[in-house]
């Protein structure tokens, strides 16, 4: 059975260095089988989420049709004053819709989590956010995360690095969900 990969992150910047990172994580399940999806940028402009409201964007359904059908997740979110941005938690909060399946949020699912901002402290508060967040959600982060100083690597469209040892790392990552995807299905 291949395994299926979501990934969430970006910025309505198109093609933003969060985005980018995103798509250099999605390779390293690439490379280990998966069939991966991202969901970045303008996919993500979802209206503020209320689970009071049961009417959902095209968007909206989409997203939450694709994370019901994922076995793994990667989360690459920009860092916003110390924290993960606004556009990326609304679309998680989406994840709420999940609560009554039979897998309920995350639950059983590897998530890998990255951070990136233009220096180290709000990429490593990112990165703790996002795995407070995952935790919340009954997901299970990855034992790798990923914290990415932009200030210092860079990436190109697709997800290529100017740092090898930074774009390994990213691989990693979504080898590691797709191996912990691999026991579970």
């Amino acid at each position: 059975m291949t395994v299926t990969v979501v990934g969430i992150g970006g910025s309505v910047r198109p093609d933003s260095q969060s985005e980018r990172v995103l798509h250099a994580a999605l390779e390293g399940a690439r490379e280990s089988g998966a069939k991966v999806r991202a969901i970045t940028g303008a996919d993500l402009a979802l209206p503020f989420y209320d689970p009071h409201v049961t009417d959902r964007s095209p968007l909206a359904i989409e997203l939450v049709e694709a994370l019901r059908g994922a076995d793994g997740v990667l989360i690459s979110s920009p860092g916003y004053h110390g924290t993960v941005s606004g556009l990326v938690k609304n679309a998680l909060d989406y994840v709420e819709d999940l609560r009554g399946d039979s897998r309920p949020y995350f639950d059983g699912r590897a998530v890998g989590c990255i951070g990136v901002a233009y220096g180290w402290q709000a990429t490593v508060t990112t990165l703790q956010a996002l795995r407070s967040v995952v935790h919340a959600l009954r997901g299970w982060p990855t034992p790798l995360g990923g914290a990415v100083n932009s200030a210092e690597t860079r990436f190109g469209p697709g997800g290529a690095c100017d740092d090898e040892k930074v774009g390994a790392t990213l691989r990693t990552i979504g080898r590691q969900v797709v191996e912990f995807a691999e026991q579970r299905v």
